[in-house]
């Protein structure tokens, strides 16, 4: 990890899931501002029939954000919709794709929908999924990052300052989880109240620690940083700080391929964000020049 790369333009190529319905403008205006601040290229990927009339309606999309033909690639694919955009990623080498959650009508909840899990478990680039989007351009002004130890951390930290840094005056809050049976295996049964305080303030001050050395290694000037250290059920706790903080985007590391399976039998912590979005959510997956490394 001490040697581990950074990549400043980790985004070169963003794609964006478009369906003629209500919202596509908005994901397609949402989609030209960040390929506009990443100075990435845009592909627009359509799953479903390629007819006259959904060219016509690509093309007046496309007029409603000033795009021509040669600042864009369209892709028209066929079959089964997760299955066809991914396919399209692949094929264009897309960074990040941008993508659309649900919402629960009752209770005015958004969460990911079958279309958005497929895409988010298989997919080979980092997914945003978008929660309103809108025609107005959007910064990310309090993001909220997930940076507990494991592969993808570092690119995970890396990507949320990228985004981060778009906007002069963001809060990153770093979110680190406590581990707890760090602290029951440190404490003994004659360990006192105040001998169990100091250990978890060394504990948490270790973890502060190790966020600020990862820090250390990615560019991140500019941007007001706020370490976090929770304990509990960290996909929960992070969902909730992230309710409190009011955060406009989370940031997270993809989930490891075996979740496809343990998810039907066990709820994975990330469970508590996806089945209740507390706001855009940005999912990580290693980049080419990081899974090479």
């Amino acid at each position: 990890m001490a040697n581990a790369p950074y990549f400043d333009n980790m985004i070169r190529a963003i794609g964006v899931a478009i369906a003629f319905s209500p919202t596509a403008e908005r994901m397609l205006a949402e989609a030209a501002h960040l390929a506009h601040q990443h100075g990435a290229r845009l592909v627009l990927i359509h799953a479903g029939h390629h007819t006259d009339s959904e060219e016509r309606q690509m093309r007046s999309l496309m007029d409603s954000q000033g795009l021509k033909e040669q600042q864009a690639t369209v892709r028209w694919e066929t079959g089964e919709p997760a299955r066809a955009i991914l396919k399209a990623c692949d094929k264009e080498n897309v960074d990040l794709l941008v993508a659309g959650a649900l919402v629960k009508e009752d209770i005015l909840h958004y969460y990911l929908g079958t279309i958005a899990r497929h895409i988010m478990r298989r997919a080979r680039c980092s997914v945003l999924l978008l929660t309103q989007p809108s025609l107005v351009p959007r910064y990310f002004k309090n993001i909220v990052v997930d940076a507990e130890e494991g592969a993808l951390v570092h690119t995970t930290l890396s990507m949320a300052c990228q985004f981060g840094k778009k906007d002069k005056g963001t809060w990153l809050h770093v979110v680190r989880e406590l581990k707890l049976y760090g602290l029951a295996m440190s404490a003994s049964d004659q360990c006192s109240e105040e001998e169990y305080d100091s250990l978890r303030h060394d504990l948490v001050k270790d973890e502060i620690e190790k966020v600020e050395s990862l820090l250390q290694k990615i560019p991140h000037e500019g941007l007001k940083v706020n370490i976090k250290v929770v304990s509990g059920k960290s996909g929960f706790e992070l969902a909730q700080f992230a309710k409190r903080k009011q955060a406009d985007l989370l940031v997270v590391s993809a989930p490891p391929r075996r979740f496809r399976f343990f998810d039907r039998v066990f709820t994975h912590d990330l469970e508590y964000v996806f089945a209740d979005l507390p706001c855009n959510l940005l999912i990580v997956h290693p980049g080419k020049e990081v899974a090479h490394a």
